[in-house]
């Protein structure tokens, strides 16, 4: 019978005749369609490969059903892509993928008893957070890897050791120095609590800075071993693709190697972005710079709105630096603007000033602002001058620094991506990968700060390495889950959050949809003091039509962090405001402030708090 749609019966034989030419003559043949995204991604990971195939696509060839029904006779097949490597049958999309990851493929590609056998199972390139937990998780089941982690000095020579970003940069001392003003805070609490003291108390930043990056030394060390413990290679060098399966390695001293791999994993993180105005690189410091710099800071300007500006800026301000933040337009794009707007009026409440409205970059050749250095010295003084985005104004103001925070990047460009067809988003040098963080080179995956479109925060990275590792090698499906993800920002009040942010609730729900509970409330600890009362502030967004499920968890107050930690599990299990109104609070704790909340946006009641 011909296929259908066709009258008149083919030549089987010389269709026959010619599917075996076909298979025969081309190291890789693959039977195709044209709108096929299968056989589109069969073709990916042969180009990934550098491997030459020849593609006959089925959709326009005019006896295209006819071969399709000679190949379901000879393969028993009758899906495309329909690939043959070296006259032997492969299969489809899933066959293909599986014989690749299982290393048949390459073995029929080639003759495998003259193919060199690569250095490692593994190489990731990053030692972070994220490219730690994937390391040692590999090497803990079996195979063989190496890290390399290499750190580009800052303009101003600021470098440090393995543990990325958090350890160094980040998390760590930020939540420490955060910790330090806090406890300037408390000192004054403590007067109204009875404590007694005549001498003035004042912060020396050399021994802070000194204590904490002994810390973060003890932890530089403690990776290395775990990393030798694991058998896991340690370079501390550059790595960059030279050609497929393939990287190069330089070290401080220039020294090159060559390693292959059959998988790589991106964990390069970010660093911070610089102005490209006068005198940024020159004069200005970054968090890069900022928790070793070996002199207290003095007089601050924090060009930025994000995380890391509002972060840095508090604990500044706490340790009793004159502080201002220079602000584009809104605080802490990306959360919720009703909590960012309450922690910005605490920050100025407790001294931070702020200047809304200026433009800390070059548009249309014009410069908006630039820095000069007035006088050097540890700090030295510049001026700044700045220009409004609402008119003419023009800004100028001496400080001993200047913190750059508007940003990071991803350092994706310099790593040979290009050489071997890793796809990057030209905007942001993201990568884009699938849900199980493979890249468009299926040899090649990415976890942490760079991938597109993903949460940048180093629980997550953790969580995405430990999970790829047993999925490449542990035989799991477990994938990593970015939906309702915890996070703090620590402010001097913290602000914690999980879920949606208000305005994203309204977007994805509609405002008629769902209703919002909150309330202020007093910490039982500031009372005696008598300072910020009606200043913390909770709230939850419930989907009224799922139950009045909390898709959205919002709290500014002390020890947010902590306080978000434990619901976050709750809303992982779909908690609802029932669940939350059946549960009896802890007397007198911050968190309970979410078990008795009874008054809705909606309502326009007041919501402030004149006792416990």
């Amino acid at each position: 019978m011909p296929p259908p749609g066709q009258t008149q019966l083919p030549d089987w034989d010389g269709l026959k005749l010619r599917v075996r030419t076909l298979i025969a003559s081309h190291r890789v043949m693959i039977f195709s369609k044209s709108y096929c995204p299968y056989c589109n991604k069969v073709k990916e990971l042969f180009r990934s490969m550098h491997v030459e195939y020849y593609a006959l696509e089925l959709d326009v060839t005019a006896d295209g059903p006819s071969i399709q029904q000679v190949l379901a006779e000879l393969t028993n097949q009758r899906t495309v892509p329909n690939v043959f490597v070296n006259g032997t049958h492969v299969g489809g999309c899933d066959s293909t993928y599986q014989a690749y990851h299982d290393g048949s493929l390459q073995k029929l590609l080639g003759d495998s008893k003259d193919a060199e056998p690569y250095d490692y199972d593994l190489i990731i390139i990053g030692g972070g957070s994220g490219g730690l937990a994937c390391s040692k998780e590999a090497a803990a089941l079996g195979k063989k890897v190496m890290v390399l982690d290499y750190v580009v000095p800052t303009p101003l020579g600021t470098s440090w050791g393995l543990g990325g970003t958090c350890v160094n940069v980040g998390c760590i001392p930020k939540k420490l120095m955060h910790q330090a003003a806090l406890l300037g805070q408390a000192l004054q609490d403590s007067r109204k609590y009875g404590w007694q003291y005549d001498e003035q108390v004042k912060h020396n930043w050399e021994i802070m800075v000194e204590a904490i990056q002994n810390y973060i030394g003890s932890l530089n060390w403690g990776y290395r071993v775990s990393l030798r413990e694991k058998s896991v290679t340690y370079l501390n060098s550059y790595g960059e693709f030279i050609e497929p399966h393939k990287i190069k390695a330089t070290n401080r001293k220039g020294q090159v190697t060559y390693h292959t791999a059959e998988t790589f994993v991106l964990a390069t993180g970010e660093r911070p972005r610089y102005l490209g105005i006068p005198g940024d690189k020159e004069y200005c410091i970054t968090s890069d710079d900022l928790f070793s710099l070996p002199y207290c800071p003095g007089k601050t300007l924090v060009v930025g709105a994000s995380y890391v500006a509002l972060e840095c800026a508090g604990f500044l301000a706490g340790l009793g630096l004159d502080v201002t933040v220079m602000v584009r337009s809104i605080l802490l794009r990306g959360f919720d603007q009703e909590m960012a707007e309450r922690v910005g009026a605490h920050m100025e409440t407790h001294g931070v000033k702020f200047i809304r409205k200026f433009v800390p970059v070059i548009q249309s050749l014009q410069i908006f602002m630039q820095v000069e250095q007035l006088e050097e010295g540890m700090p030295g003084r510049l001026k700044v001058i700045a220009k409004s985005t609402e008119g003419p104004e023009i800004f100028e103001e001496e400080y001993n620094t200047v913190l750059i925070a508007v940003g990071r990047d991803a350092c994706t460009r310099n790593i040979g991506l290009e050489t071997i067809g890793v796809k990057i988003n030209e905007k942001n040098g993201k990568v884009p990968v699938n849900d199980e963080e493979q890249t468009n080179v299926p040899y090649v995956y990415a976890i942490g700060d760079i991938l597109d479109g993903k949460l940048e925060l180093t629980p997550v990275a953790i969580q995405a390495g430990k999970l790829l590792a047993r999925r490449l090698y542990g035989g799991s499906s477990t994938k990593c889950d970015y939906v309702n993800v915890p996070t703090t920002v620590f402010t001097p009040l913290e602000y914690g959050s999980c879920g949606l942010a208000e305005e994203r609730a309204i977007e994805e729900y509609g405002k008629q949809n769902l209703e919002v509970y909150h309330s202020l409330f007093w910490p039982l600890e500031w009372t005696v003091p008598g300072r910020d009362n009606n200043t913390c502030y909770a709230k939850i967004i419930c989907s009224k039509h799922d139950n009045n499920r909390v898709i959205g968890f919002h709290v500014l107050g002390p020890n947010a962090g902590e306080v978000t930690q434990g619901f976050a599990a709750a809303i992982k299990c779909g908690l609802t405001k029932e669940l939350l109104d059946e549960t009896i609070g802890i007397h007198p704790t911050c968190g309970e402030v979410f078990t008795t909340m009874d008054i809705t946006k909606s309502s326009g009641q007041d919501i402030t708090q004149r006792g416990c």
